[in-house]
Order: structure tokens, then sequence, then C-alpha cells
């Protein structure tokens, strides 16, 4: 069901995109890595003492002093977040909506290849995309960790936060690429794919807040990414990664029905 061709041309037309991203991460989780001190805290810390409720909203609060509860808060509170969403929203625009607006679309579907067979190899280039950029993460904060704190690392607790975070984009991903898929218009599909995980993701933000906003916490789907559950090991945030991957499932299912009945009008 996959056009190796189409698929290795989305991949080389996606390179550079990763490439910046990565680069981007590379340069947080090396300074925020080089901030642990295991023996007295860290400079974060003492921010996030000084500036308790900015330091909460953006989801930087550590559980306990360890190394994978330091990288969870300064790093996957918000960077791992942010980053590879961008990363989502530009991918699926790119992938589909664009060469439907641009018409493009039109020489792929003149080849003898079916619509199931394009949007579905389209689909892979975007999971691939994701999946290269959270393995390269993880891969980094290894590394990384073992080199400026050999032992400190719980690295099982860390890959699978990765694996949480994974599940969380690739339901933004669902979400960014079936509204590629519905709007034709490069523009609606940007606006309403980009427009649902920033709101949701600020919707979070102000759950974080305090008390008052807490509730808020039920209205976002990034309640279901608990990184402090995942490493503590609890059941209900298993759950909360479960329930992602297979929301990702159906969202990026409903986009390929969507894309191979739709007209096009190319």
């Amino acid at each position: 069901m996959i056009n190796w061709t189409l698929y290795k041309r989305g991949i080389k037309g996606s390179w550079k995109t990763l490439l910046i991203f990565a680069a981007v991460l590379t340069m947080y989780f090396t300074v925020i890595i080089s901030m642990f001190d295991p023996a007295f805290g860290s400079a974060l810390d003492e921010l996030a003492k000084a500036m308790p409720e900015l330091m909460a909203i953006v989801g930087m609060t550590p559980a306990s002093a360890e190394l994978v509860s330091f990288m969870e808060a300064y790093l996957y509170g918000f960077i791992m977040l942010v980053f590879p969403m961008v990363f989502c929203i530009l991918s699926a625009n790119k992938l589909i909506s664009r060469h439907v607006d641009r018409g493009s679309m039109t020489y792929l579907l003149s080849a003898p290849v079916k619509r199931e067979t394009v949007v579905f190899t389209q689909m892979k280039v975007l999971v691939t995309g994701l999946f290269v950029l959270v393995l390269y993460a993880t891969l980094l904060g290894i590394v990384d960790c073992e080199i400026s704190f050999p032992g400190e690392l719980d690295i099982v607790k860390f890959i699978m936060l990765n694996v949480g975070v994974l599940c969380l984009h690739l339901f933004i991903g669902g979400i960014c690429f079936l509204c590629s898929c519905i709007f034709n218009d490069s523009k609606y599909a940007v606006g309403v794919g980009a427009g649902i995980p920033a709101l949701e993701f600020i919707i979070q933000m102000m759950a974080n807040a305090g008390e008052k906003l807490e509730k808020a916490k039920y209205a976002t789907f990034f309640t279901l990414f608990d990184s402090d559950g995942i490493i503590a090991g609890e059941s209900g945030a298993i759950w909360g990664i479960v329930i992602l991957f297979v929301g990702a499932i159906i969202l990026f299912g409903t986009a390929i029905v969507v894309f191979s009945k739709k007209d096009l009008h190319i």
C-alpha cells in the first residue's frame, strides 16, 4: 500500500526540516542537562523557586531530584511538546493540502497509483519524521547524560517518557494530517490543524497555572501525557499513552478515508 518512490521523495523533502529541529533540540538538551547538579540542585530549580507560578505554567516543576525527573520537568514540560508539535503542523500541510492548493496533486494522482496509496505513503513520511525526531532526542539525552553524569539517568524511565511523547505527537500529527486531508486550501488546513493543538496546549498551560483553573486540564488531550506518572510507573499514565496511540490510529485512518473519497476539483 506504500509507493516507495513517493515515500523517498517525501523523506528527501523533509530532511532539512528534520535537521533544523534536531539542531534546536540539541541546543536545548545540552544546555539544560549541563545545568543539573546532583549534589546541590540546579540553577533552574532556584529559578523555579523564585518564579513558581511562571515555571508551573510551562510545566517546569520537577517531581524529584533525580536526573530523569529534572529532564522531564525542564525538557518534556515545554520543549519536547512545542517543537515536535510545530514539526507536525509544517509536515502535515506540506504533504497533502499544499499539493492540492498548488495543483501538484494532479501529477501525483495522474500516475497509476491509487489515492489510498498516495495518502498512506504521505502519512508514513510524517510518522517516519516524528519517529526519527523523538528517537534522536532519546539517544541525545542518553548519550549526553552518560557523558556528563554517568549512571545518574534512569534509562528505562527515560525511554518510557519518550514513548509517551511519541504517542502524544502521533495523536497531534493525526489531527494535523486529518485537517490537511479535509481542506483543499492550505491556509485553512494550517489554521485548523495548528489551531486545535495550539489551543489545547494553551488550556494545559492555564490548568498548570493554579487551583482555580486546574479543572481545565480535563478539556485537553495533553493531560493524557502524564510525564510524572510515566516516570512513577502509574497505570493511569500508561493508559493515557495507549489512548493517545489508539486515537492517532483512528485519526490517521479517518484521514485516509476522507482523502480517498473527497472531490478534489483538480
